[in-house]
């Protein structure tokens, strides 16, 4: 059985990884070899891809963390969960999105189906 909590958590903590080798590893680790990420703004697979999706990311928003929005809801291979991103302690998040994540039988992610409900004018 999943912990779909657990999994979420160390996925927002890949998103805030600033180091780009801990990060590539935080990435191999959480993802298949040939898994993916789309969102309205990229469509990736790999770890390679994943990773600067992640640093792209971190660039566009300097100095900005995400974190969990919401309570994660899931079952057999499917998790859903709602992210924000906004300045460490900030009340009011710059970004939220909402991501769904599809798992192998070992726990990874296979693939990530992010949506922006959130974003800057």
């Amino acid at each position: 059985m999943t912990d779909y909590t657990a999994l979420a958590e160390r996925y927002i903590a890949t998103w805030n990884e600033r180091d780009d080798e801990a990060r590539a590893k935080a990435v191999a680790d959480l993802w298949t070899e040939d898994g993916g990420y789309v969102d309205p703004l990229a469509a990736v697979a790999g770890h390679e891809g994943i990773a600067a999706v992640i640093a792209g990311a971190q660039e566009m928003f300097p100095g900005f963390v995400f974190t969990l929005g919401g309570p994660v809801d899931g079952h057999h291979d499917i998790a859903r969960f709602t992210w924000h991103l906004g300045p460490e302690a900030a009340g009011e998040p710059v970004v939220i999105g909402f991501d769904v994540v599809t798992l192998t039988g070992d726990g990874r992610i296979r693939n990530v189906y992010g949506f922006l409900d959130k974003v800057p004018a």
